[in-house]
């Protein structure tokens, strides 16, 4: 079995599920958000602060920066091992 340097171990399914995965996070993260604001009304420096005082909304803040940072890279990857071959690349760059 031939294994390709930039795919880093992965295989296909493992990506799928990592990019479905980190778009359900993102959009519960986003409905949470919105909740704070729907629920909150005027929202001041002292109730944005007590709302990222707590620990939940941290620890889901740096769970959805994390799958944006997951999504993004295996979505960039994709796109640039799909559609954009060497030759166009080095066109773009003018690594000629």
């Amino acid at each position: 079995m031939v294994k390709h340097v930039s795919t880093l171990g992965r295989n296909g399914v493992h990506d799928f599920i990592l990019i479905r995965a980190s778009a359900i996070i993102l959009t519960l993260y986003t409905i949470y958000i919105c909740g704070f604001f729907l629920m909150a009304g005027d929202v001041g420096y002292m109730q944005w602060n007590g709302f990222f005082d707590s620990l939940f909304t941290k620890v889901f803040t740096m769970v959805a920066l994390a799958s944006i940072l997951i999504h993004a890279w295996i979505g960039l990857w994709q796109v640039l091992t799909d559609y954009i071959n060497q030759l166009c690349f080095e066109a773009a760059c003018n690594l000629h």
